[in-house]
């Protein structure tokens, strides 16, 4: 069962993360250039890593803006739009 998609605001855009996992720590795992939430589970090698993830930490997964299940954005983000993009991500997760 795949979580549940859900999206936290960061200026204009919103952003689409998923939270998985019950451990004692927060791990939030940034995407690299590309990612979709829901398509990453379907390669196996990356379900797996994320279910051993999921066995130690909450882990906190999210697309960047313009790619994936987020917003599409106009132009290339800034460094301080991206740390915007995960300080929103984190502050909805609590």
């Amino acid at each position: 069962m795949l979580p549940d998609t859900q999206y936290a605001k960061s200026g204009d855009v919103h952003i689409a993360y998923q939270v998985f996992g019950e451990g004692p720590i927060d791990l939030v795992q940034v995407p690299g250039s590309v990612s979709h939430l829901d398509l990453m589970w379907e390669d196996s090698g990356f379900a797996h890593y994320y279910r051993r993830l999921a066995n130690f930490a909450r882990v906190i997964v999210f697309d960047k803006r313009g790619t994936g299940l987020s917003d599409r954005a106009a132009g290339i983000a800034t460094l301080e739009e991206r740390m915007d993009d995960v300080r929103a991500v984190m502050d909805a997760v609590g």
